[in-house]
């Protein structure tokens, strides 16, 4: 995981690169497991699994870690548990709202271990809804080529019906209704558009600045949230500036 979106989901600058991967394989597993679950075993029929498996597949997951959590999700492997999917929402330095996915065979004990971890950084646990309704869910689609111009851009977002459209670092990112992202995807792909990842975000409605030594214990926060196996994705709306963010990475 590198760099940071604008839209602030989690991305942190990670060593011990092979728990990290382990790390990821578990995650990516779970998801495949739960689209499998869901929609069955086909990515002709089921495009959750379809996006679940090329994230596993970009990620160096092995096929056979693949296939196994495909058949554990359809039941024709039972050497597995049952995953749950939940959010958790609270709040970290300086009021930040924080969004939690998880998926776990053990509710009590993932409630307990992001609640710790939330202590541990002088936040907060809440109820549900006491921060989804800062963000705006939207189907997030990442342009592969970098080099587009933003009158290509906005003719590509006419394909997918699009709602907007933002540079993202050095890569265009296309929202869309998330109920279309995967008709959105398959339509940007008919017409041979690199597509370099879809998935579904959640945008937050204002921003609170975090500065001086707050950074920290942000950024401390979000990575030890991220580190735990149940958690699948995280949220929040901390702004830190560039130059924070690679000051904390690279002491």
């Amino acid at each position: 995981m590198s760099g940071h979106s604008k839209w602030h989901n989690i991305k942190g600058k990670k060593s011990a690169e092979d728990a990290k991967r382990g790390k990821l394989f578990t995650k990516l597993g779970k998801e495949i497991t739960i689209a499998s679950r869901e929609g069955g075993g086909s990515t002709d029929t089921n495009p959750r699994l379809r996006t679940a498996m090329e994230k596993a597949k970009a990620g160096g997951m092995p096929n056979v870690n693949i296939d196994r959590a495909i058949k554990r999700g359809t039941g024709e492997l039972k050497d597995g548990a049952i995953f749950l999917e939940l959010v958790y929402e609270g709040y970290g330095p300086e009021g930040t709202a924080l969004l939690i996915e998880v998926a776990t065979d053990n509710k009590n004990r993932t409630s307990a271990e992001v609640r710790k971890i939330f202590s541990k950084f002088g936040g907060s646990m809440g109820e549900q809804g006491c921060v989804s309704w800062m963000f705006k869910t939207v189907g997030a689609i990442s342009l592969a080529n970098k080099e587009l111009s933003e009158d290509e851009v906005f003719e590509i977002s006419a394909i997918c019906d699009a709602e907007d459209f933002e540079k993202d670092g050095d890569t265009w990112v296309i929202t869309v209704d998330p109920k279309k992202l995967y008709s959105s995807k398959e339509a940007l792909e008919k017409e041979n558009i690199e597509i370099e990842s879809s998935d579904i975000d959640k945008i937050p409605n204002t921003m609170v600045k975090i500065v001086g030594d707050k950074v920290s214990t942000m950024l401390k926060l979000v990575n030890e949230l991220d580190d735990s196996d149940d958690v699948t994705k995280i949220f929040s709306n901390y702004d830190i500036s560039d130059e924070d963010m690679e000051a904390y990475y690279n002491n």
